[in-house]
């Protein structure tokens, strides 16, 4: 069965959480993501999610903000989250996950793509280099 990548759209919320529970699983780290959060994440202008499914089971999904950046005089989009199932992992979702996103956000005419991952995840930052994206900054953050 072939993979297809979408964006998400209302109803797609319980999707969005499982995927953002693994996700969550996997980092050792608890998220709070419910259907109500999801959906506001949904209609937040500027901000997507997209899926990838095989058939109607959701196996991955890449989540980004999209922002007017001053520097560059053009928009600049941020992944948020990359996450592909335990079980579907290396058949290439991710990579297709990103391809898409990559050839959306240059459609759209953005300057640059961001993503932060932990500093020690070498397959998170392996992937990234690949797909063309290349060390240029720290990213800091501070949680509340």
């Amino acid at each position: 069965m072939s993979i297809t990548i979408r964006d998400a759209v209302h109803g797609d919320e319980p999707h969005i959480v499982e995927l953002i529970r693994e996700l969550s699983e996997t980092m050792d780290f608890p998220s709070e993501v419910t259907e109500k959060s999801a959906e506001k994440f949904l209609s937040f202008p500027g901000c997507g999610v997209l899926l990838a499914f095989e058939g109607e089971k959701a196996l991955g999904l890449l989540s980004y903000s999209i922002r007017p950046g001053l520097f560059h005089g053009a928009d600049s989009a941020l992944i948020e989250e990359l996450v592909v199932r335990r079980e579907a992992r290396g058949r290439g979702i991710g990579s297709a996950l990103i391809s898409e996103f990559l050839r959306k956000v240059k459609k759209m005419g953005c300057a640059e793509v961001s993503v932060t991952t932990m500093p020690d995840n070498e397959d998170a930052i392996r992937f990234y280099r690949f797909h063309g994206l290349v060390d240029e900054a720290v990213f800091l953050e501070k949680h509340f």
